[in-house]
């Protein structure tokens, strides 16, 4: 289909979504849950030929765990539906009201957003989570990801297409752009008259690109080049399971650690039982001159080091004096992500908390729960790592604006 005719209707469906009941939706999120799980065997079949080609073109395995869909993860997409129709819903709530001395009265309403595009590569996970929150924030939705997980988008969004057809509601609420050359997307980011806000999923490149070269209002998801500052002050048994857990739970995620801090005075203690937790996961350490006085066998970081989004087995190791030096190395190379303190000395973590310049700041905990689900906020529609409008896990609160009502009895300006 032309991409101009997929933003027309996509413009008339975000009219009807606005207007569906929170009854309404809540029960096609169920529907569509129970549909994906129906047709999971032809959704993981098609993602079979995702993964092959991904092979074949030597796709990194941090790319590639990201592409694999299984029966759990099916499962675990179903159930992050299911928890959105189980979430409030934002449409309509009035944020506040106020009357002005010439008797007008103003109330502040949630209204959608209206058609948000996203554009996102190898995660066709994305896929049902855009769906779930867009349509129960009263939004249509049009998708653009990768070549790479086109089978898989494919069946997902037909999957979720059907279901609202059958059920007597406009398909056109989600809409996939099934194109892969690079200059529809390059014309989807300039479909200003047809949609609305614009929100980039994926590395590096194609965030700059979204935000560099689209006409789109967008919101910005970030990279994550995650950090993790053990203080002096710091319960070890506890540092090494929170890094072990950060850093290799998931390599191919925005919130896996890596970057390290560490406090000097601690390095010849910590630092060897670090490097034992991680060989056991074969993560590879590129460490500053001091903590290879005593890693005398790691690879010397780099300034590239310090800053990269590995979504590999490496990380980064940087010492330093104390909490104040720690903060001023995390938010000089951090992307506004997650990053987080483990201690046991009160003061530096108030310190850590105020002063780190990120979306989310973490105290003895795994920089892995920077997540809507595990927010408690269903499915997300990403991490955004910017400061106007929303700020980290994205939920339906975010994917709604608001408008002014005024009622008056015959006002005139004077």
């Amino acid at each position: 289909m032309e991409l101009r005719e997929l933003g027309r209707r996509a413009k008339e469906a975000k009219y009807e979504a606005a207007l569906l009941s929170t009854e309404v939706k809540n029960s096609l999120l169920h529907k569509i849950a129970d549909a994906l799980l129906a047709d999971a065997d032809k959704i993981i079949a098609q993602n079979a030929i995702d993964m092959e080609n991904g092979r074949k073109n030597n796709m990194h395995p941090g790319l590639l765990d990201r592409l694999l869909l299984t029966q759990p993860r099916m499962e675990a997409i179903a159930e992050g539906l299911r928890q959105v129709a189980s979430l409030p819903d934002p449409v309509g709530t009035v944020l506040e009201t106020f009357e002005r001395p010439n008797g007008m009265k103003i109330e502040k309403v949630s209204v959608p957003m209206g058609v948000i595009g996203i554009i996102y590569e190898s995660r066709p996970n994305v896929t049902p989570d855009a769906f779930g929150l867009c349509f129960k924030s009263g939004n249509a939705v049009i998708l653009k990801g990768g070549s790479d997980c086109l089978y898989s988008n494919k069946a997902i969004t037909d999957s979720i297409r059907r279901t609202l057809l059958e059920n007597g509601y406009n398909p056109d609420m989600i809409q996939l752009i099934e194109a892969t050359d690079r200059s529809v997307t390059a014309e989807f980011m300039k479909m200003k008259e047809y949609v609305d806000v614009l929100i980039p999923r994926g590395g590096a490149g194609l965030i700059r690109a979204v935000v560099e070269n689209a006409t789109i209002p967008v919101i910005e998801t970030g990279t994550g080049n995650c950090h993790i500052y053990v203080d002096k002050d710091a319960d070890m048994q506890k540092a090494l399971n929170i890094i072990y857990n950060a850093k290799t739970q998931r390599i191919g995620v925005c919130n896996a650690c890596e970057s390290l801090v560490v406090h000097e005075d601690i390095k010849r203690e910590f630092l060897p039982l670090l490097a034992a937790k991680l060989a056991e996961k074969d993560v590879e350490i590129r460490a500053d001159e001091s903590a290879r006085e005593v890693l005398t066998d790691v690879t010397l970081a780099t300034e590239e080091d310090f800053g990269t989004e590995y979504l590999d087995y490496i990380i980064s190791v940087k010492t330093v004096s104390g909490v104040e030096e720690a903060v001023a190395h995390i938010n000089r190379y951090n992307t506004g992500h997650s990053e987080c303190i483990i201690t046991e000395n009160a003061e530096a973590a108030e310190k850590f908390k105020k002063q780190v310049d990120a979306a989310c700041v973490y105290v003895n905990v795994s920089t892995r729960f920077t997540d809507g689900f595990e927010f408690g906020f269903g499915a997300e529609i990403g991490i955004s790592t910017q400061k106007l409008h929303a700020r980290g896990p994205m939920g339906l609160r975010e994917l709604n604006s608001y408008k002014y009502t005024i009622v008056g009895d015959g006002q005139i300006r004077a």
